[in-house]
């Protein structure tokens, strides 16, 4: 069964979603310990940056496999039907 593309985004965006929380979390704990000191907003503006760049990867990589898998079934299914 293949995915729709809004499914395929709403599921990109959720993971993702989840990823920036705790990335955001992360960040604040993780940084100071190397001596980069940044603000809740500037944390906030980069996590945006690389949201929205892992929105789209996730969307990209999830229909890529859906229409492998579409794929896959169509040459399953002709060669049943031989």
């Amino acid at each position: 069964m293949s995915q729709s593309k809004r499914g395929s985004l709403i599921e990109a965006i959720i993971n993702v979603l989840i990823g920036f929380a705790i990335n955001f979390s992360a960040n604040a704990l993780i940084f100071p310990l190397f001596g980069w000191h940044l603000s809740a907003a500037t944390n906030l503006k980069l996590g945006l940056i690389y949201t929205a760049i892992s929105i789209a990867r996730s969307y990209c990589i999830r229909r890529w496999f859906n229409s492998m898998i579409k794929k896959a079934a169509q040459k399953i299914e002709a060669s049943t039907e031989a």
